[in-house]
């Protein structure tokens, strides 16, 4: 399995083929652990959730693999990693608050009380949105478990940006792979795919430090 991710992250396109030609079964397994991965523990957001969906797309339009098993599955990948990463979350979150330590108190706890008041006031958009920024999708529902944020809504929000995001990449992917210059470009699609999709990320990060810096000198 580690070989096969260390192939996907490196050779997405060949790999994804060479598996489906071998065992089809085998790399919807893969496919399905990537994304769980992916969107379920947070130390995994370096894992190309956008370009990997839009690649089975290709891969579903010219091979064995069907797009009718693809997308299902992979929602489903999407919504369970999701509920795993919230309840991880939820477990963190009641340990940081009931912890007697004075530095936890002081630091930690502050800071979950803002992200719960900011969960309160944006939390359903910033679930489905944040579907389709990479890091952020997988820290979203960490914090959102670790806020306590209100678990039946958090469901609800899961499963429809779930059943957004994967379609939308998947099908982009199964449409447009049997273009010409997209095949003989892949390595050039899926590169830009994944820096288009991390500019808002990068954008968002230099506009915080930048109103920091600005801070003291008003």
């Amino acid at each position: 399995m580690l070989d096969q991710l260390y192939e996907i992250l490196f050779h997405t396109n060949e790999a994804l083929f060479a598996m489906v030609s071998e065992n089809v079964w085998e790399a919807y397994l893969v496919l399905f652990m990537i994304i769980f991965l992916e969107t379920g523990l947070i130390v995994f957001p370096f894992l190309p959730g956008d370009g990997l969906l839009f690649s089975a797309g290709v891969i579903a339009a010219s091979s064995d693999m069907s797009i009718w098993v693809l997308v299902p599955l992979l929602i489903f990948a999407a919504i369970i990693g999701n509920h795993f990463n919230y309840k991880i979350g939820s477990l963190i979150g009641h340990r940081i608050e009931r912890s007697p330590r004075k530095l936890i108190q002081k630091y930690l706890v502050p800071s979950i009380i803002k992200t719960r008041h900011f969960y309160q006031k944006h939390g359903k958009k910033s679930i489905i949105i944040g579907r389709f920024f990479p890091v952020i999708r997988t820290y979203i529902p960490f914090f959102a478990g670790t806020v306590s944020f209100d678990f039946q809504i958090f469901k609800q929000y899961t499963v429809i940006g779930s059943a957004i995001w994967v379609p939308f990449f998947t099908l982009i992917g199964y449409f447009l792979g049997e273009i010409t210059w997209i095949k003989d470009n892949f390595e050039i699609v899926f590169l830009g795919l994944i820096i288009v999709t991390l500019i808002p990320f990068f954008y968002a990060a230099i506009k915080t430090l930048l109103f920091r810096k600005k801070i003291p000198q008003e």
